[in-house]
């Protein structure tokens, strides 16, 4: 009997594991059963219940179909009468942004080709998430209204046969990668759709003339500027990586569905489109890294003339305060560094970098600087926001305004600060780009440089009171808190050159350079920190200077008891007073000498 038991218990566990994947089987069978009946709308909520205001753009529509077709576009009806299209951006083409990440917007068209309306409801662009108020991203999108489909749109400027509107002030290439992003799409939906261009309506639009348009149809277009209607949107399939969470403007999520991405042949990149509309900055900024590349290499000729140093200094730091930053909006942010590294991470593109002309030639100019001199070119001589905290600093000192230092152990200690605020940032970019852009508000750049203090009262206040710091303490923010600087000093580390010049008396005992240098760049025993050396030169100001200089001073007090002239090394001429008084000199001690002759001469 107990044989037959566990027997009997074996078959059952032998049994066990086929019943248990029977049941899993049917489990599996029984779900793909029920989503074969259960209706697509289910699977895949429709773009007016993801994005709600698309109604906005079709306030007659009673049923919006589904998105479909190539480029994907969802119809409009009113009983049964199509309105136009409505799709979003994303699913049609990506540019990447200031961000490095596209913008994603909400566009309808009608049926005459015009553009009904566009909504950003995606975008991770630090001037838009923090600077630019919704209000006026709003008003910005809402100049599309009217607009032809023909993607004839410039931003900022008039060109013959494009309508013109205003751009963003602080966010011109942001505003610039929106209208080719918006121009791209609604030509390639229109052009697959079989929609013909009309007339921009919009009042100020410039687009074509108006009479024209009405006494007969839209001319052909060459073939050179347009291909044919079964060539002009090509669609391709692309692997997209992963998108992070980003910021959502409306309260709906995004598609999840990965898109189709199309490209419209012939079609110049955006990044070249926008280098071409900006030749004079582009111009105007290699030119001042041609002065400075010269001031670098050719700094002990300037060193020995401190006057024409001094000023050739104040007027770069004002060029690059005025034309790169308030002008050219060329500052630098640890979000630039943030961005790269996701690009590296995820999807690198050259476009995403070459979208702006004046970062792409800073950022190419500080990689070279970081490698021949280190971080100090850029925070020294580049830096929009270092620029005037320096100005503001030469200022203070005109006017005799007190300053104080932080005392060695204390300055070491606080130096360690910006690297926990920059390692802080970048596990935030990890989880969150828009986080970190959030948390990067810790630089003040945006408001003071991008913005140029046009922002909400705190954070004017908070530029400002570190403006202030600076008057008291040169750079303090530079020193102690940029994240930026810190990111810089990780690859100076491996700078080739040392040509800041030193002495075997610098330090021991020499304290003059560490006594002058208000940044604190130099140790007590005479070292210069590289990685915290703002390279404003003054230290080789004093090497080079012989009434300031103790080692050079104490060889020109020796050469002087030598009889040697230390300017030009000739013997020193004595002077007709000199002369009278050696002869005087001599013709005394004669007298004396023949007096004692004659004393002893007596005495005998």
């Amino acid at each position: 009997m107990d044989n037959d038991l566990t027997r009997l218990n074996k078959t059952n566990k032998r049994l066990e594991f086929p019943i248990k994947l029977r049941r899993l089987l049917h489990l599996k069978l029984l779900a793909l059963f029920l989503l074969a009946f259960v209706p697509t709308s289910f699977a895949y909520a429709g773009i007016a219940d993801t994005y709600p205001q698309v109604r906005d753009f079709f306030p007659a529509a009673d049923r919006f179909g589904d998105i479909e077709g190539s480029p994907p576009a969802a119809p409009v009806y009113q009983n049964e009468r199509l309105l136009g299209y409505a799709f979003t951006t994303g699913d049609i083409i990506r540019i990447p942004a200031y961000s490095g990440r596209p913008i994603n917007v909400l566009v309808g068209i009608d049926p005459k080709g015009r553009i009904l309306g566009a909504r950003i409801v995606h975008h991770e662009e630090p001037i838009l998430a923090a600077g630019v108020s919704e209000a006026r991203l709003k008003q910005f999108v809402d100049q599309y209204r009217g607009l032809s489909v023909n993607g004839h749109i410039i931003v900022g400027g008039q060109r013959e046969g494009y309508a013109s509107i205003d751009a963003i002030s602080g966010a011109t290439i942001t505003v610039m990668v929106i209208n080719a992003t918006i121009t791209r799409s609604v030509r390639a939906v229109a052009e697959s759709r079989g929609i013909t261009p009309a007339a921009s309506t919009r009042e100020g639009a410039t687009a074509e003339p108006a009479a024209a348009n009405l006494a007969a149809p839209p001319a052909p277009v060459k073939k050179a500027a347009t291909p044919s209607p079964s060539k002009r949107a090509v669609a391709r399939e692309k692997q997209s990586a992963p998108q992070p969470p980003s910021q959502i403007v409306s309260a709906a999520p995004p598609r999840t569905t990965e898109p189709h991405l199309y490209e419209i042949e012939n079609e110049e990149p955006t990044w070249l489109i926008l280098w071409k509309q900006r030749k004079l900055e582009i111009a105007l900024l290699s030119l001042g890294l041609i002065i400075l590349s010269n001031i670098l290499l050719f700094h002990d000729f300037l060193a020995r003339r401190p006057r024409l140093l001094r000023r050739i200094r104040l007027g770069f730091l004002l060029y690059t305060l005025f034309f790169i930053g308030w002008y050219g909006l060329g500052q630098l942010s640890i979000i630039n560094v943030l961005t790269f590294v996701q690009s590296v991470m995820h999807q690198f593109s050259w476009d995403t970098f070459l979208i702006d002309p004046m970062l792409f030639l800073l950022w190419s100019f500080v990689a070279v600087a970081l490698l021949l001199w280190g971080r100090g070119v850029y925070c020294g001589w580049l830096c929009p926001f270092g620029a005037l905290q320096e100005l503001v600093f030469q200022l203070a000192r005109k006017l005799k305004l007190p300053y104080f230092e932080m005392p060695h152990v204390v300055h070491e200690r606080l130096l360690a600060l910006k690297f926990v605020v920059m390692l802080a940032l970048f596990g935030i970019s990890l989880q969150s780009m828009l986080w970190a852009i959030q948390a990067a508000e810790i630089e003040p750049f945006k408001t003071a440089i991008t913005l140029r203090f046009h922002r909400e009262w705190d954070y004017v206040a908070f530029a400002l009171g570190i403006i202030v710091l600076a008057v008291f303490n040169r750079k303090f923010y530079c020193k102690y808190i940029c994240p930026l600087g810190a990111a810089l000093i990780i690859p100076g580390r491996f700078h080739s050159f040392e040509w800041l010049r030193r002495r075997k008396e610098c330090g021991r005992p020499c304290q003059t350079c560490a006594v002058e240098c208000e940044v604190q760049a130099i140790k007590p025993t005479g070292e210069i920190v590289v990685n915290e050396c703002h390279y404003c030169l003054d230290c080789q100001v004093t090497f080079y200077d012989n009434n300031k200089c103790p080692p050079l001073v104490e060889r020109k007090k020796r050469r002087e008891r030598l009889g040697r002239n230390p300017e030009t090394g000739g013997a020193i001429k004595p002077e007709p007073e000199q002369k009278i008084s050696l002869n005087k000199l001599q013709a005394g001690i004669s007298k004396a000498n023949s007096t004692t002759k004659q004393d002893e001469s007596d005495t005998s």
